[in-house]
């Protein structure tokens, strides 16, 4: 599997994306040439190599005569109409997608009326698809990135002066592992934060992987402390396992009715969060306790603490960061004899692919047609390994 990390210690904007695309070796021919797919002309493209204190990179300058102010469903006809690669059109408009929605929000109006400026300018189309097309060229399976710098201060724009981060680039980047740089600038651009939150899986150090290659996209600032550069590693990682930054939420209580245990955990589940645990544990004073533990994503934390605030006896939790390791898995439909039914295919180290049959599709054939859920998995498990082998 081969992934790409943003490093992002100054920050990030869609050109700066593009030009460490082409840094990493995105073949600039290649480049402009699918990016002439798009119905859109007056732009012209300069590629130049500049240094950011003592480090060089690739520099993306976009040049436009004309910037006519363009709404979600202008731009989503654009990349539609074009022929470009399939996964270049979904990924370019699931970043549009999120940026619309964020300034849906920003300006309290349907997303569909929203009128982009900035980020609806030409050159901002061209850094978007740009990023899909030099991901789609490099073969990239999945992004990662490292934790967020926010700079501060303010910043002029069509909507007047606005509070740096940006309002849209604070909704963009909920969920992400964000801090303040004590910059008193510019560091993240909606631009930046719509492709980091359609593309990245978690937010955190660098994943294992075997390195390939290293580029850098030099930003529009000339700043050298730091020097306004992103980064990008791109490696292979081992086709059987995912990494995710999580957090582990955990508390001992000794005083709470066993009764309400199987309230707190469907209310968890029905938050989100990714697993629940209760240990017995033996606590202070000889009193026997429950350890209850929760796995779940960073952007779910606020609302688990209030709810296990809310519906349980303790008075305080922990809260950690953890790495969880998985393999690769997807869900996928086999006919049986009961009809579709959905498993888990799972690649096992080695890359031998494991289909395991779903527990509730079981229990819902077992109710439906009356039969022992032994015999129900025994069967969608033997007809797993024949569409397996097949």
């Amino acid at each position: 599997m081969k992934i790409a990390y943003f490093d992002c210690f100054s920050g990030i904007s869609g050109d700066m994306v593009l030009g460490a695309l082409l840094d990493l070796g995105v073949p600039e021919k290649v480049l402009l040439e699918a990016l002439e797919r798009l119905p859109v002309k007056g732009y012209s493209f300069h590629v130049t190599q500049e240094k950011r204190g003592a480090i060089a990179g690739t520099r993306v300058r976009i040049e436009i005569d004309h910037q006519p102010s363009r709404t979600f469903s202008d731009i989503e006809s654009l990349i539609l109409k074009s022929d470009l690669d399939d996964p270049v059109k979904e990924m370019s408009l699931d970043i549009f997608r999120r940026l619309a929605e964020a300034e849906a929000r920003v300006h309290q109006m349907p997303m569909d009326q929203v009128h982009f400026h900035e980020v609806g300018a030409l050159d901002s189309i061209l850094d978007v698809v740009g990023t899909a097309i030099g991901l789609h060229v490099l073969s990239i399976d999945k992004v990662y990135a490292s934790r967020i710098p926010l700079g501060g201060g303010f910043v002029h724009t069509h909507h007047g002066v606005l509070p740096v981060p940006c309002p849209a680039t604070v909704l963009l980047l909920k969920g992400a592992s964000v801090y303040d740089s004590g910059i008193k600038r510019e560091l993240v651009t909606p631009t930046g934060a719509a492709i980091l939150a359609a593309l990245a899986q978690s937010y955190g150090p660098m994943p294992d992987m075997t390195l390939q290659a290293t580029g850098y996209g030099v930003g529009s600032h000339p700043a050298s402390d730091p020097p306004n550069l992103l980064r990008i590693l791109c490696g292979t990682a081992p086709v059987s396992y995912l990494q995710r930054q999580l957090l582990m939420v955990e508390t001992h209580i000794d005083d709470m009715n066993p009764e309400f245990y199987g309230y707190v955990l469907d209310q968890l589940f029905a938050l989100g969060v990714l697993d629940v645990a209760l240990v017995p544990i033996q606590m202070k004073k000889n009193r026997p306790g429950t350890l209850l533990r929760v796995l779940l994503e960073p952007a779910l934390e606020p609302r688990v603490l209030e709810l296990l605030f809310r519906e349980t006896t303790t008075l305080g939790v922990r809260v950690q960061e953890v790495k969880r390791v998985e393999l690769v898995r997807e869900i996928k439909e086999i006919g049986t004899h009961y009809g579709l039914c959905r498993v888990k295919s799972v690649i096992l180290p080695g890359g031998e692919r494991q289909i395991l049959p779903e527990y509730e599709e079981c229990k819902r054939i077992a109710e439906v047609h009356g039969l022992p859920l032994r015999k129900v998995y025994e069967e969608i498990f033997h007809a797993s390994r024949s569409a397996r082998d097949g």
